[in-house]
This record gives C-alpha cells, sequence and structure tokens, in this order.
C-alpha cells in the first residue's frame, strides 16, 4: 500500500498576514501619537527655578512656567478670579509636596475666565502651568509684600487621595498557618464540602 502526504497550504495564509501585520502597525502607531495633550510635565522647554522668578519676576514676562503649592485664598476680580499660593517644590509628577517648610515665598496665579473661588479653597494643592506676567504688590500683614504673578492656563487640583503620603502595606506571603498540611483549607482525606 503507498502512503501519501498531504500538505496543507491555504492560498489566502500570506493576504491574512499582511493584514495582521498592517493592522499591528496602525495600532502601535497609534499608541504612540497622543493627539492633544494637556499634561503639565509634558513641556519640552528648561524649567524656570521659582526663586530665579521672585528675584526678577520682570525679566521672565511671557515665559512659560509651571509651580505648585498650597491655596492661600482666591478672590473674584473684576480682571478675573486671583489665587493666593504658597509656593511648594514639584515632584517628578507635577504634584507639590506636603513639606511647608521647603517652600521659597508666595505667588499669585490669575485665571481670567470664571473660576469660583470655592472650588479652590484655602489649604488646597494645586499645580499651575502658565506664564509670568511679572509681579503685583500688595500688603501682607504689616508689610507689602511683591508677588510674582502667573497668568493660568491650566490648573490641576489636587485631591486629598493624591496627597496623602504612600501607606507601607504588609505583603501577603505563606505565614505559620499555610501549607499542605496546615493550610486553614485542609482536611484529612476523604475531602468533604459541607
Amino acid at each position: 500500500m503507498r502512503r501519501v502526504n498531504f500538505v496543507c497550504y491555504n492560498h489566502a495564509m500570506p493576504k491574512i498576514r499582511q493584514a495582521l501585520l498592517a493592522s499591528l502597525l496602525v495600532i502601535t502607531s497609534g499608541c504612540a501619537s497622543t493627539g492633544d495633550q494637556t499634561d503639565i510635565s509634558s513641556s519640552s522647554a528648561p524649567q524656570i527655578a521659582f526663586a530665579q522668578v521672585k528675584a526678577e519676576p520682570e525679566s521672565f514676562t511671557g515665559q512659560p512656567v509651571t509651580f505648585g503649592g498650597k491655596v492661600l485664598n482666591a478672590r473674584r476680580l473684576k480682571e478675573g478670579t486671583r489665587i493666593e499660593i504658597l509656593q511648594l517644590p514639584l515632584s517628578s509628577s507635577s504634584q507639590p509636596t506636603t513639606d511647608l517648610s521647603k517652600s521659597q515665598g508666595r505667588f499669585m496665579a490669575l485665571r481670567k475666565e470664571f473660576l469660583d473661588p470655592a472650588t479652590v479653597p484655602p489649604d488646597t494643592f494645586v499645580t499651575v502651568t502658565g506664564e509670568m506676567a511679572g509681579s503685583v504688590t500688595l500688603p501682607l500683614d504689616e508689610t507689602v509684600y511683591t508677588y510674582p504673578l502667573v497668568h493660568i492656563n491650566n490648573l490641576r487640583v489636587w485631591a486629598e487621595d493624591d496627597v496623602e503620603p504612600p501607606r507601607i502595606r504588609r505583603p501577603i506571603s505563606p505565614g505559620p498557618y499555610w501549607g499542605p498540611y496546615w493550610s486553614p483549607y485542609w482536611s484529612p482525606w476523604p475531602y468533604y464540602w459541607w
């Protein structure tokens, strides 16, 4: 008896492979380009330090900045909503730190569009991205203070959950009651389900 080996070859396979490869390329290129990004930390320009701006706020007028801190108060004015912020250093995710002793001063942020001051109450942590607009001198207690002024383009309000320090959780691992004969679900042979 003669033995015959059959080889199955589908003529559509090369076309299917090409279609899969093309769709894979489209998907990966779609993931690489995100279009309109509003990410605070996506600026390619070098960041201007707050200490530089505080020393000479007028010389940085029109330059983009990103500062963060703790809201001290917010007021609604004719020209917009003005927020007084205690500056705090930013983390790599543009989140302000909670250590108030690291502050280098105060600044004002002005939002020209309507912003209800109740949405940024005192003690709220925020990150402001915008353009420097010189400075404003206002009374502070019994003296006058020169605040660097930022026109807000993007305002990120951090929720209390975001600001809390991370909690250390105990890892789940086998303990003294874990094992083939001493696990909580072990029962002698035969296994019965009650």
